[in-house]
């Protein structure tokens, strides 16, 4: 049942437009899931997702999704580039008739979405996922940062609104002169699955980790802007200075090969979802997140509600979810030297440790997914109802 009447009891439809859905699993597509998911539990918002596809997905999408025209990405090919609205893509958003237009990437199929909502007069909002900015840093292409800022600029400008996942996140975009309508849509965990009782020292020993070894945790896509050469010099200084300890690695990607030759000593478990995940995460005795890429940083929160203390970037992701000395510390960003003797004072001081993980976890009851979702679903209704953007399309009945 639904937990609200929707307008004049109907249901407000959404177009939701997604550059990767579920073709590959990170934290932005699950969040973006969850948020369908939500839509559909209210029964206020009938959603419907338009994206590429592929023969062999990550998982199940939530909700419908249309298929739009894609090629995979050269260089990355596990990642498709949308083209075009087609015409079946077309004649589906036309039967479909939305009230609004959800955008979350700046890809082809963003703008062409955009400019479609725009021209019938709907509102059109976006919710920002990454630092998509910040990529070309890591492959030589640094020269692109001023093109895609702009890019970004003209993308968001007149947005009806966009929506970061912190206020560190929102700061930065109307300082950068992206969008001044930024609100809010932070993200959740389950507490359900990530939570400290997940701990598994069994596990750690068929490993072969101790139950007196300090390990480091790493998850994440490994790929170069998650801070991969950070992960690689911070342990390599810590086994400088003689600090004992194991790096366990959770994740894969085209860049795995890199940091197994820069960090020899690491077990990798490759990719874990569920409660494979929650153990990893909640077996570990601190997580280290050096990515200054990520608006938000989920796996950073699924650490926190796993009791673990976090050491990472003074970024927009982690820096708005870390209290520095209290759950973890905040490390300049690329500063191995920081981020080993960060890490090397929880490994002298164990008991330091358990206390920031416990406040950790204590602070991550606050990140509840029903209600943050619940805070860009709400807004929905009021910006249809404005009636600023041209005329929006009649409830059906």
């Amino acid at each position: 049942m639904a937990d609200r009447a929707g307008p004049a009891g109907t249901a407000l439809r959404v177009a939701v437009f997604s550059g990767n859905y579920n073709y590959v699993k990170d934290g932005a597509n699950q969040a973006l899931n969850r948020l369908v998911g939500r839509m559909l539990a209210r029964g206020d918002v009938l959603p419907r997702v338009y994206a590429p596809v592929s023969a062999t997905p990550a998982f199940p999408p939530t909700g419908d999704l249309v298929p739009v025209p894609s090629v995979p990405i050269p260089g990355r090919s596990e990642y498709r580039l949308g083209l075009t609205l087609s015409r079946p893509v077309l004649a589906d958003l036309d039967a479909f008739a939305p009230h609004l237009v959800h955008l979350s990437a700046p890809d082809l199929v963003g703008h062409k979405a955009k400019r479609w909502g725009q021209a019938r007069g709907l509102p059109v909002v976006a919710s920002v996922h990454t630092r998509f900015e910040t990529y070309g840093d890591y492959y030589r292409l640094g020269w692109l940062r001023g093109w895609a800022e702009n890019m970004l600029r003209r993308f968001y400008g007149d947005l009806a609104e966009i929506y970061a996942p912190t206020e560190g996140m929102a700061d930065l975009l109307r300082a950068g002169g992206f969008c001044e309508r930024v609100r809010i849509w932070s993200r959740g965990v389950d507490h359900a699955l990530f939570h400290p009782g997940r701990r598994d020292l069994a596990w750690r020993r068929s490993l072969g980790i101790g139950e007196d070894d300090f390990l480091i945790g790493f998850v994440g896509r490994l790929v170069l802007e998650k801070g991969l050469d950070v992960v690689a010099a911070t342990t390599a200084r810590l086994a400088e200075m003689g600090v004992a300890h194991r790096l366990l690695v959770v994740g894969d990607g085209p860049a795995r090969g890199v940091l197994a030759r820069a960090a020899p000593g690491a077990i990798f478990t490759g990719f874990l979802t569920g409660e494979a995940l929650a153990r990893a995460h909640a077996s570990a005795d601190l997580f280290l997140n050096p990515s200054v890429t990520e608006t938000f940083g989920n796996v950073t929160l699924e650490a926190m509600a796993c009791g673990v203390p976090v050491v990472a970037a003074d970024a927009t992701g982690s820096g708005s979810l870390v209290v520095d000395g209290v759950t973890g510390r905040l490390v300049p960003p690329g500063d191995s030297a920081a981020f080993a003797a960060a890490i090397a004072a929880y490994a002298a001081d164990r008991a330091l440790a358990v206390a920031h993980g416990s406040a950790g976890h204590a602070r991550a009851q606050a990140f509840e997914w029903d209600r943050v979702n619940d805070a860009v679903i709400d807004r929905y209704p009021l910006l249809v109802g404005k009636g600023v953007f041209n005329s929006p399309p009649a409830f059906a009945t």
